[in-house]
């Protein structure tokens, strides 16, 4: 009895020593495990290499989260953090026609974002999820990587550019509807995980709690429960808010101001 209760205390203070490694990793900036990328035969030459032919990528890389990304141990003069994501780039130079095969390049596989993005990866393996891991989408669809904001795109009004990566592939929901749901205002992932989640529709909750995050629901008389002064008692009983009949057009609607088609 001794030994085992031994045991668990001794797993418990190594779990503690892990978790206390990994928030002390976040804090400071850095992986606990950083593993560069490899290119076979080829050496890392840095920035400055790479902004010759690549001017178009620097014009906005400079402002860039990504352009703090670098392997320190490299050592490498003018930085190293192109290579950081496309591998080390000297055979690239050599030969740059033949990119494809001496560069690395996230947008079309997803590896070498994954180095750093742990948490994405595993959001993609969640049951609902964006098609990353399949082939069928890759992260640049969404994210600029070497712009200044990230997401795509990098212009326009804030609403714009909050919801444009969705509404490039969800036709759908891309115009503006008489009777808006004004949720909309302050993105898609209001409602929706990006990458992945456990619930249906990459839903941030399941069931009618989505929505009672922000519509309230108030205890009336007899066990009566109100929502927008209307008691849904026997609403909520039927099923979710948009699976009822009551609100399916729930991003939207142009002909009713209960959201219905």
């Amino acid at each position: 009895m001794t030994f085992r209760r031994g045991l668990a205390v001794t797993a418990a203070l190594l779990l503690l020593g892990l978790v206390a490694g990994f928030i002390t990793s976040c804090a400071t900036g850095q992986r606990a495990a950083l593993v560069p990328l490899e290119i076979e035969g080829a050496t890392y030459v840095g920035n400055d290499a790479c902004r010759e032919c690549h001017l178009a990528q620097f014009a906005t890389y400079d402002a860039s989260p990504h352009v703090r990304v670098h392997f320190d141990h490299h050592q490498v003069p003018g930085g190293t953090s192109c290579e950081s994501c496309h591998g080390p780039g000297s055979r690239h130079v050599e030969a740059p026609y033949e990119r494809a095969q001496y560069i690395i390049n996230p947008g079309k596989k997803p590896e070498a974002c994954f180095t750093c993005h742990i948490e994405q990866q595993a959001q993609f393996r969640l049951p609902s999820h964006h098609p990353v891991l399949e082939g069928r989408m890759n992260c640049v669809d969404c994210h600029d990587p070497h712009g200044a904001a990230i997401f795509k795109p990098a212009g326009g009004l804030a609403m714009a550019r909050l919801n444009e990566p969705c509404l490039h592939c969800h036709r759908g929901q891309d115009h503006v509807f008489v009777f808006e749901h004004e949720a909309l205002r302050d993105g898609c992932v209001t409602c929706h995980h990006p990458h992945g989640s456990v619930n249906r529709m990459m839903l941030t909750e399941r069931d009618a709690n989505l929505c009672l995050k922000c519509h309230a629901q108030i205890q009336g008389n007899a066990a009566e429960i109100i929502i927008g002064k209307i008691d849904h008692t026997a609403f909520l009983s039927q099923g979710h808010c948009w699976s009822a009949g009551c609100h399916t057009a729930v991003h939207g609607s142009n002909f009713n101001p209960k959201l219905l088609y």
